[in-house]
């Protein structure tokens, strides 16, 4: 079988392929047409972010079983195509946590000590000592938004620099901040208290340019600011001007919406502006250790048919598989929901199998839930490998029942999730073979295809504000495609359910809120 190795890796991931006995051609750097060509005949792929995995490259690809990254991010693997054709795509989360968290504390003591700009004036022959004095660290505030597995890292770094650190985390208990000895708090008091401010959130639909000038309108004067996580969390048009008037006293970028960055962004004309060409990983032992691991994962499936670090597929047999598919990508899809419902952190998920269901190995299924419940929150951190452990780690209790008998479904899941906010039903089954269904939230039956951008809309049950929700979507561009309504008894108000054609963004739910007789509504991107 051969591997092409579309980018970069270490040599001594190569050999880990060649001594499997694999045939390995390296060719990095490939247009997308040449890929097209050359995939043909490819039974695995190893990428690293430059090469995208179209569903192109897909339809191209005959023989193609396997496809892993060296690194985290799959912002350019097309996984439902993957899906699709029954390619496993795998990562290798964690390999480079520490060099990413590193760069975040080594652009915190460049900002602090105006390095780069020192070194430039010196090159050019200056001797500019007063103009470059700098500022301590030790004794500051550092702010960081979102504390999972870098920012945790990131905190414990800053503390060994006597730095006192707040959060903001929505998804992470208290305990568990606590634990790191980082104050927990509500975004506004980060903004409010922080000297430093750092992010750390994945790139979603929520956290797309969410950094923006209202949000540096509430930080401290003088602040900096820095983002080695993912290009396009801040608004850089916002960060700009928020450093011309002084706002932001400097700023540090290791990523950019878009890359490789526009040399004519007026950021690069600010000299209290530094940045790094996405170098956050780029350290010689976090390549070792991603190189190394894909390898591996990739050699042992290709020859053992071991599943390891599988983004779209559990540790099971093809036989299992074949049977519990449809379900997994039911689990994954409710549990994906829910993640989207809450409002705090998840403290407690009861997973319930009524009728043929409850005859299968369950096992994968609830880790599928787990999977979906965290991968909104932590993106391709999360795996079907370590998704109980991380759920373990934020203090989440997962317990299940089974029942042979169901009233109404041949097979019924129920996925309960209760947070400080309250607790979510979700119920769905599997309609014919392989068509997952919702068929129940809270105390509203329906019948709803889990996929898309959807919208759970909860309204007084009044005429005229099912009218004024479907004029807002109109007046935002956005075609409702399914629409369902029932009635919540308990409380006296409608629910909807809708399938729209495009996403539905901040600034059209915020508008759906302000609707008269419009009590809750949810995006939800599945």
């Amino acid at each position: 079988m051969k591997v092409l190795i579309a980018d970069p890796i270490s040599r001594e991931g190569v050999e880990i392929f060649k001594a499997a006995g694999l045939e390995v051609e390296e060719l990095p750097g490939l247009s997308p047409e040449e890929l097209l060509e050359i995939i043909k005949d490819v039974d695995g792929l190893v990428i690293r972010s430059n090469t995208k995995v179209t569903q192109k490259v897909i339809d191209a690809a005959k023989r193609l079983k396997v496809v892993g990254r060296a690194g985290t991010g799959l912002d350019n693997v097309d996984i439902a195509a993957c899906n699709k054709q029954g390619i496993v795509v795998m990562n290798t989360p964690g390999g480079n946590t520490n060099s990413a968290a590193e760069h975040s504390i080594a652009m915190i003591m460049a900002l602090s000590r105006h390095i780069p700009q020192a070194t430039a004036s010196m090159k050019s022959g200056k001797w500019e000592k007063k103009r470059f004095s700098g500022q301590e660290v030790a004794g500051k505030t550092l702010g960081i938004i979102g504390i999972g597995r870098i920012g945790s890292i990131v905190s414990q770094l800053a503390q060994g620099l006597k730095m006192e650190v707040v959060a903001f985390d929505p998804h992470i208990r208290p305990e568990m901040a606590e634990k790191l000895g980082v104050e927990l708090t509500d975004l506004d008091s980060v903004l409010a208290k922080a000297d430093y401010i750092s992010i750390h959130t994945p790139l979603t639909a929520e956290t797309k340019r969410s950094v923006n000038a209202e949000l540096f309108n509430k930080m401290k004067d003088g602040v900096m600011v820095l983002n080695c996580a993912r290009g396009g969390i801040i608004n850089e048009h916002d960060l700009f001007h928020a450093m011309k008037s002084g706002k932001v006293a400097a700023a540090a970028l290791d990523v950019f919406e878009t890359e490789p960055a526009d040399k004519e962004n007026p950021l690069f004309s600010l000299d209290n502006f530094i940045c790094t060409p996405h170098l956050g990983a780029s350290t010689r032992e976090a390549q070792k250790n991603v190189s190394v691991a894909v390898a591996k994962q990739i050699s042992d499936y290709l020859t053992k048919n071991e599943v390891r670090n599988a983004v779209n597929m559990p540790s099971v047999s093809e036989e299992t598989l074949a049977q519990i598919a449809p379900v997994l990508n039911l689990a994954d899809k409710m549990g994906a929901f829910h993640a989207q419902l809450t409002t705090a952190p998840v403290d407690e998920i009861t997973i319930s199998y009524q009728g043929d269901i409850a005859e299968l190995d369950t096992k994968p299924v609830t880790i599928s839930v787990i999977k979906g419940l965290l991968f909104p929150i932590l993106r391709e951190e999360v795996n079907f490998v370590n998704a109980p452990i991380l759920a373990e780690e934020r203090g989440i209790k997962v317990t299940e029942s089974k029942s042979k008998t169901s009233e109404d479904f041949t097979s019924l899941l129920t996925v309960t999730v209760k947070t400080a906010d309250g607790t979510n039903t979700l119920a769905g089954t599997i309609f014919g073979k392989k068509e997952p269904r919702l068929v129940k939230i809270n105390n509203f039956c329906l019948e709803a295809v889990p996929r898309g951008h959807m919208l759970l809309i909860y309204n007084e049950d009044r005429p005229g504000v099912i009218g004024r929700i479907g004029i807002a979507l109109g007046e935002a561009n956005i075609n409702i495609d399914q629409m369902q309504v029932g009635q919540d008894p308990d409380h006296h108000r409608n629910v909807i359910l809708l399938t729209t054609d495009d996403s539905v963004g901040p600034d059209v739910l915020a508008c759906l809120l302000q609707q008269d007789g419009v009590v809750k509504a949810h995006a939800i991107e599945l």
